[in-house]
C-alpha cells in the first residue's frame, strides 16, 4: 500500500469519526424535537446555527438560498415529491463538500441510493450549465490589485489574469492508468485554469491525463475553437509559470533565475538584477491562482481524493466546483475560506511536473513576448534602483 492509499484510509477514518461525533452531538440535545435525519436534518441545519450550516453546506445561508432560487427560477431543477430543490442542492453539497459516500448520504437524508444518485447528477448537470455565465472573460481594464500598487503598476498594467495547471486525483480504468499517472506517481487529471486577481475563475478545462505537460494542454486549448478559451486582446496578456512557453499573450518568468517567493527570504531578500526583480513580482502576482486553488480544494475535499465516479462525472465535478466558487465570491465578500487565504501567502508552490516542449511555430510569439518581458523588467529595475522603499 503506497502513501496515497494510506492517506486515503486515514482521511476516511477522520471523516467517519467527525460524522459520528456530529451526529451524536445534534441528537443528544434534549431541546430539539426533530430527528436529525431526512427532512428533520434539513430543518435542523436550515434553521440552526450559522456556523453549522456553513460547515455542512460549505457556504453561508443567504448564498445557498440565492443559488437555490436561481436553479428554481430558471427551471434547471424542480421540486419533487418529498425532495425540495434546497434538499437536492444540500445532497450535492454534502457529497462534494465532505467527499461522502452514497450510503452515508442515504442515512443522513433518509432516501434510497437511487434517489441520492439521481439528485446528485441532476444538480451536477444544472450547476455545470451555469458555467458560461459564471466563468466569464475578465474585464480589459487594469485590475485594481495591480493599479493600486506601485510595485506592479504600470509594469503589469496590461495583465488580465493568471493561468496554471492543477492536478486532481483521478479514478480511471486500468488500461488508462499509465497515461494518467503524473510524475509523482499519482493518478490525476491535469486541469488548466485561468483566474483573475480577485480569485474568480475565468476558464476551466479539466480532463487531461496527468502525464500531459501544462504547455501541451494550453496549446491544445488555444488550437481548439470548441473550447471557447477567452481570446487575449491585442496588447493584453496572462501570467504563466515555468511550465509554459513565454509567448505573445502569455508572459512566463525568466528561466534559470530564482522565482519562488521562499527563495527571496533572509539574506537573499533583495533581488540582484532586473530578471530577479521581475521574477519576484511575477511570482507574487501569480500567487493569486494558487490561493484560488487552495480555496477550491478546502471547500470541496472531493477534489483531494479520487472519487469513484465515471471519468466524465469527475470532470464535471471540477467545473461545477468552480462555478460555485465564483458564485460564493460574488455573493459573500466575507466568506471565511476566501478570507483565510487572503490573509497570507500560500506555501504551496506551482507544479513543475513537466519540462518545456518548445515548437518552432511559437518562435515568433516567443520573441515578441521576450522583448516585452525584457522591457518590463528593465523599467521595473530602473525605478527600483531609484526608489528603494518600493521593495
Amino acid at each position: 500500500m503506497d502513501d496515497f492509499d494510506n492517506e486515503l484510509d486515514e482521511l476516511e477514518l477522520v471523516a467517519a469519526a467527525a460524522g459520528y461525533h456530529y451526529y451524536n452531538g445534534i441528537t443528544r440535545q434534549p431541546s430539539r424535537v426533530m430527528s436529525p435525519k431526512g427532512s428533520g436534518f434539513m430543518t435542523e441545519v436550515l434553521n440552526g446555527d450559522d456556523d453549522l450550516f456553513r460547515e455542512m453546506f460549505r457556504m453561508d445561508k443567504h448564498v445557498f438560498h440565492k443559488l437555490s432560487d436561481t436553479l428554481r427560477q430558471r427551471g434547471m431543477l424542480r421540486d419533487t415529491v418529498g425532495v425540495m430543490i434546497e434538499e437536492q442542492l444540500a445532497i450535492f453539497l454534502n457529497v462534494v463538500g465532505h467527499n461522502e459516500r452514497n450510503r452515508v448520504i442515504q442515512e443522513r437524508f433518509q432516501h434510497s441510493g437511487e434517489t441520492i444518485s439521481r439528485h446528485f447528477n441532476n444538480v451536477l448537470k444544472a450547476i455545470k450549465s451555469l458555467s458560461r455565465e459564471f466563468l466569464r472573460p475578465p474585464p480589459l481594464t487594469t485590475p485594481s490589485e495591480i493599479h493600486k500598487s506601485n510595485r506592479f503598476y504600470p509594469y503589469f498594467e496590461d495583465c488580465i489574469g493568471i493561468i496554471d495547471g492543477l492536478h486532481i486525483p483521478a479514478h480511471v480504468p486500468a488500461k488508462d492508468q499509465s497515461r494518467f499517472r503524473n510524475r509523482k506517481g499519482v493518478l490525476s487529471q491535469n486541469v488548466l485554469a485561468a483566474c483573475t486577481f480577485d480569485l474568480q475563475f475565468i476558464f476551466v478545462y479539466p480532463g487531461w491525463e496527468g502525464s500531459a505537460a501544462d504547455s501541451r494542454v494550453l496549446r491544445a486549448v488555444l488550437n481548439d475553437p470548441d473550447q471557447n478559451f477567452p481570446q487575449v486582446p491585442g496588447g493584453k496578456y496572462y501570467l504563466v509559470d515555468q511550465g509554459y512557453e513565454n509567448i505573445d499573450g502569455f508572459i512566463a518568468p525568466y528561466e534559470g533565475v530564482r522565482y519562488q517567493l521562499n527563495e527571496y527570504r533572509g539574506a537573499n531578500l533583495l533581488p540582484r538584477n532586473a530578471k530577479e526583480l521581475f521574477n519576484h513580482r511575477h511570482s507574487y502576482l501569480s500567487n493569486a491562482i494558487r490561493k484560488a486553488f487552495n480555496v477550491l480544494k478546502a471547500r470541496f475535499p472531493i477534489l483531494k481524493l479520487a472519487p469513484q465516479y465515471a471519468f466524465h462525472t469527475q470532470r464535471d465535478i471540477v467545473i461545477a466546483a468552480c462555478v460555485i466558487h465564483n458564485h460564493i465570491r460574488r455573493e459573500e465578500n466575507n466568506d471565511w475560506l476566501f478570507n483565510s487565504n487572503e490573509a497570507g501567502m500560500t506555501d504551496e508552490s506551482p507544479g513543475l511536473d513537466e519540462q518545456h516542449d518548445l515548437q518552432s511555430a511559437f518562435l515568433v510569439h516567443e520573441q515578441i513576448a521576450s522583448t516585452r518581458r525584457d522591457s518590463i523588467a528593465a523599467a521595473m529595475w530602473n525605478d527600483f534602483m531609484n526608489k528603494w522603499d518600493e521593495w
